[in-house]
């Protein structure tokens, strides 16, 4: 298995010969409901389209999940595996092989992959979006992603997950609180899913944010607070640290 995190919750994973692009933001700003006044963030280097891409997966339709800019920039006929929400946004740009999964459906993609869909982040009161278990059904290694810290109690069903991608770090707003759930969150992923490496995902990486929102944002923890409190409780997870744009193999 192979990774490159391409910064905020932009992922490449490499998993039984298949190349799967996560929640790209790879070109322009992201901006929020067409307000950069209110939050907009900038990419401080370019990174190139990766070479290969076997899928794409959308676990939200919001923009941060969703970025127009770059989805209209990628090859419409490169297969879509996307929550509801997020399969109107690409079926409106014209992509060609949209998979819409609903909570516990899965897709398969080439002979030893698949793409089962978990709920994931609540979207105001009725809609919860999705997270993802990736498995190469040959090896039975599994990779689980969601990039809000809101995780499903059904997971205890698929444990244990080899490789976790989620936030560590809270990012809360004051008396709204945490938009992101990161520490105490993550600590009871880990408990329930027994992974054997967590990445932390939603981060800045090499981007900047500025906006009225961000400066009322205020960030919770860190990795090495999070890999204290994993030994404290006697957990031998490791908790990477990936750097932008570097692909780093994952040995299991």
């Amino acid at each position: 298995m192979y990774l490159t995190w391409l910064d905020s919750n932009s992922w490449l994973v490499e998993m039984a010969g298949k190349s799967i692009l996560i929640d790209p933001w790879l070109v322009g700003s992201l901006v929020f409901g067409n307000l950069p006044w209110l939050f907009k963030g900038e990419k401080q280097k370019t990174r190139p389209l990766p070479d290969r891409i076997d899928a794409i997966l959308l676990s939200q339709g919001l923009e941060d999940h969703a970025h127009i800019p770059t989805l209209k920039i990628l090859d419409k006929n490169i297969p879509v595996v996307a929550s509801p929400n997020a399969a109107k946004v690409v079926r409106e740009l014209g992509y060609t092989q949209i998979h819409s999964l609903h909570h516990r459906e899965t897709f398969k993609l080439g002979s030893s992959l698949e793409i089962r869909a978990v709920p994931g982040s609540p979207i105001g009161p009725t809609l919860v979006e999705n997270g993802y278990v990736i498995s190469d059904t040959t090896t039975h290694h599994s990779l689980y992603y969601e990039p809000h810290g809101y995780h499903s109690p059904t997971l205890k069903e698929l444990a244990p997950i080899d490789v976790v991608i989620t936030p560590i770090m809270d990012l809360a707003l004051p008396l709204i609180g945490p938009i992101i759930r990161g520490t105490k969150s993550a600590l009871e992923l880990t408990k329930m899913v027994q992974p054997q490496v967590i990445l932390p995902t939603a981060a800045a990486g090499d981007v900047s944010y500025e906006g009225l929102l961000v400066a009322a944002l205020k960030v919770v923890g860190n990795l090495e607070d999070f890999r204290s409190l994993i030994a404290r409780h006697n957990l031998k997870t490791r908790v990477l640290n990936p750097q932008p744009g570097e692909r780093f193999a994952i040995d299991l």
